[in-house]
């Protein structure tokens, strides 16, 4: 039994006409139910919900304070590495790309690590392309430990791997994994996905569940919005971060909604959520799973992510680079994966979580 099952329900399902026929009284109980229904959550995606923003947008800021308080828990992506060994349409890794590619020494992430610390971040995700061959498992267990010197989380945003690595990762500091679908849609996703191990749709799918396994406090999943029909793509998030919420009682599940942004490679997007939709989408998953963590990244602009902070969100990325290395002085930087929307610095990001009233949280973790 994986996730795999869960979504073979919906193999024929029709989304349109489902989401066509949800009426305001179906809304509006939806609205009214303390806990809901994966057809509870459908009726809060559709075209149909958007009119109930603002009730929306009240109870999940209910939720969220019951569930999380007044607080936004910081953290900070480093990019150690930009080769890449697939062909992902939309990515600016993609290894067709004419790209300045650089994989950081363990010297240069020690400078990386300094520079981050010294803005007062102590969560840090750590990220790589896809090129297993550049970023073996030792050299990534080596970068971990040298990371945990500096910082009271480590979370990785790296290539699949087995149990065994996962666990590998684990005894030298990892503690949380973050990995999207990309494109929960499997014709969609091979579309996209066109070479290298990324291909392997099941292998991907599967791969939070091996991190749950693998003993990680925190697994972060979700979709990147506009690869697949993005009604459709929240709604299976929603069921991914459940059935692992179910299956892995110990494991803090996740979600992140990432909207595309540009990239190397000029891949525009078929499918647009705008931010109107895309409040809706965030307040609903907040309805429909309580107690997961909402994470919004960088790629949102400054202005949305300020309305954000009483919406849901639980986590949010601050000071951020999406190059390789790029936070140390006079250090050469790889080519970004993608752009971001908000340069605030860490200093910046803190004074509006705190013009809003909550509370920014620098630590909330630490091992034993």
């Amino acid at each position: 039994m994986s996730f795999y099952d869960e979504l073979e329900r919906y193999r024929d399902f029709d989304f349109q006409s489902s989401f066509s026929a949800v009426t305001p009284a179906r809304v509006e109980a939806a609205l009214a139910k303390e806990k809901l229904s994966e057809n509870d959550f459908l009726a809060l995606l559709s075209p149909t919900a958007s009119a109930y923003l603002e009730q929306m947008a009240r109870k999940a800021n209910r939720l969220t304070s019951q569930y999380f308080g007044h607080t936004i828990q910081l953290f900070i992506p480093l990019y150690i590495s930009n080769y890449c060994a697939n062909e992902c349409v939309y990515c600016g890794f993609h290894r067709g790309n004419d790209i300045r590619r650089k994989k950081l020494s363990l010297a240069e992430v020690e400078v990386e690590a300094k520079a981050i610390a010294d803005t007062g971040m102590r969560h840090l995700l750590l990220l790589t392309g896809e090129a297993p061959a550049i970023t073996p498992i030792d050299y990534l267990e080596d970068v971990v430990r040298l990371l945990k010197k500096h910082f009271a989380s480590v979370a990785i945003e790296i290539f699949p791997l087995d149990v065994e690595d996962y666990q590998r990762l684990q005894v030298a500091g990892v503690d949380a994994l973050t990995l999207y679908q990309e494109v929960y849609d499997e014709d969609r996703y091979g579309l996209v996905h066109r070479a290298g191990r990324k291909t392997d749709y099941r292998y991907r799918l599967d791969a939070p569940e091996r991190g749950a396994k693998a003993g990680f406090r925190m697994v972060n999943v979700g979709p990147l919005l506009g690869l697949g029909e993005v009604r459709s793509e929240v709604f299976f998030s929603g069921l991914h971060a459940k059935y692992l919420d179910d299956s892995f009682l110990q494991t803090e599940i996740s979600l992140s909604l990432p909207r595309m942004n540009p990239a190397e490679g000029n891949y525009h997007a078929e499918f647009e959520a705008d931010d109107r939709s895309f409040v809706q989408f965030m307040t609903a998953l907040r309805c429909f799973l309580p107690r997961a963590g909402i994470t919004v990244s960088t790629r949102e602009s400054p202005a949305l992510r300020d309305k954000l902070i009483r919406l849901g969100a639980t986590r949010f990325s601050a000071g951020s680079c999406t190059g390789v290395g790029g936070y140390g002085e006079r250090q050469e930087t790889g080519t970004p994966q993608f752009e971001i929307s908000d340069e605030r610095s860490v200093d910046e990001v803190v004074e509006a979580i705190r013009d809003a009233g909550y509370q920014p949280v620098y630590k909330d973790w630490d091992t034993i």
